[in-house]
């Protein structure tokens, strides 16, 4: 019965790319299956999304490898001080505790699930269900959010290339039948659009982008997401994720993408954006407690979300160990989703009641990629059963959704696919 069980969440995880443990409030993703649900003509390159944490059997990785321990070695010998913490610090060690057992016991469910463990070990070299061809890398990269930002911006333009053969969206209807397979319309400051049920063709300076089925995006910077707000509250959005550029001295040294002060979230439009009944609310966090205190005292009350569950987001390498040791107090191996209800006309209380928190396990894609949640959250949203659904500051897109930011579609270049 046991491995009659454990079969049939095998066989949900190949299609759906989600395995739940069973009597357990812990899921494995795997985001390249995931996200192929949002494309029929093109899958995302498993060897693109891995980048990290899969070792290599080079000589060059054993060399890496080695030099690592011996600087380890060396800094054992110093033996600094033991560092007396802070009351932040204290406060935030205080909470790590607290979720200590559950990412535990996670741990634990992950690595004893033997047949999701030899899964697990070649994602990274999965051939697709289709034969593949790899999509040519491009070394002309643009950087959205410059380009955003200067006075050009509104002349530049997006080209979208759709199948000889597709079908509109049966929810959208069909304007696109009448563009002959090509649109040519503003990249910045405007909904771009793909409303068939097939992904897209994207051209941009010369560069290739692919756009997933029934999705959109709005390119800006942060002074024009009110232009997202929907004429109509009952059009409004029942799912809003948000994954906020946090002052982040680690990306800012790295120049990987430019964070904002913690004051600028204060302006986003979370009330207006929602649904007239109600929204679930869905906020990235790292695990600073400056950042949790703000999150908790100012920004969730300016919103008029009110505080549901937490997820764990645990990260762990190809063999099912964490990326990094659990107690390790600058860099834990996990962040934080805070989820909270911006209620509507129902209260939605139901669903508060609902909660609970969770253990999110995955490999790591490239840096700050997050895992796509949406299919995890969606029973717990209020309002219409056909959820609409938005990502603000997305960096990717998803079908069915609204990505919002200053460069939505940074994982969205052909680089990241390949070509059935």
């Amino acid at each position: 019965m046991e491995e009659s069980k454990t079969s049939d969440r095998l066989s949900v995880f190949l299609d759906s790319g989600i395995y739940r443990f069973e009597n357990s409030n812990v899921v494995f993703i795997d985001p390249v299956r995931v996200l192929n649900l949002s494309y029929n003509r093109h899958r995302v390159s498993p060897t693109a999304y891995y980048s990290r944490f899969f070792h290599s059997k080079c000589s060059g990785q054993d060399r890496h490898e080695t030099k690592l321990s011996s600087s380890s070695k060396k800094r054992k010998r110093r033996e600094k001080k033991p560092h007396s913490l802070n009351e932040r610090e204290r406060a935030a060690d205080q909470r790590h505790r607290q979720a200590r057992p559950m990412l535990l016991k996670a741990l634990e469910c992950l690595l004893t699930a033997t047949d999701l463990l030899a899964i697990m070990r070649n994602l990274r070299s999965e051939s697709c269900p289709f034969e593949c061809r790899e999509a040519p890398l491009h070394h002309n990269e643009h950087a959205l959010t410059e380009l955003c930002r200067v006075w050009q911006a509104p002349l530049y333009e997006i080209t979208l290339n759709f199948p000889k053969h597709h079908e509109p969206s049966k929810d959208v209807g069909s304007p696109i039948d009448q563009c002959n397979g090509q649109r040519i319309i503003p990249v910045f400051n405007n909904l771009v659009v793909n409303e068939t049920i097939s992904d897209v063709d994207a051209e941009f300076l010369n560069e290739k982008y692919i756009l997933p089925r029934e999705s959109c995006f709005y390119m800006s910077d942060l002074e024009q997401v009110h232009n997202l707000i929907p004429a109509e509250s009952d059009c409004g959005f029942n799912l809003i994720v948000v994954d906020p550029p946090w002052e982040n001295a680690s990306a800012s040294q790295k120049l990987l993408y430019p964070t904002l002060p913690n004051r600028y979230f204060l302006s986003l439009p979370i009330k207006q954006l929602a649904h007239i009944d109600g929204a679930l609310i869905a906020l990235w966090v790292t695990n600073r407690e400056k950042l949790r205190n703000f999150v908790e005292k100012e920004l969730f009350p300016s919103w008029g979300a009110h505080y549901a569950a937490t997820f764990y987001w645990l990260k762990v390498k190809a063999d099912g160990s964490l990326i990094s040791d659990l107690d390790l107090f600058h860099h834990r191996p996990y962040e934080c989703l805070l989820l909270g209800y911006c209620h509507g006309k129902g209260r939605n209380s139901e669903h508060m009641s609902s909660w609970s928190d969770k253990v999110i396990i995955s490999i790591p894609g490239d840096y700050s990629r997050k895992p796509p949640i949406g299919e995890l959250l969606l029973e717990h949203v209020p309002g219409p059963k056909h959820a609409r659904c938005i990502e603000l500051f997305a960096r990717e897109m998803i079908g069915g959704w609204t990505s919002w930011g200053n460069e939505p579609l940074h994982f969205q270049k052909s680089s990241y696919f390949v070509e059935r």
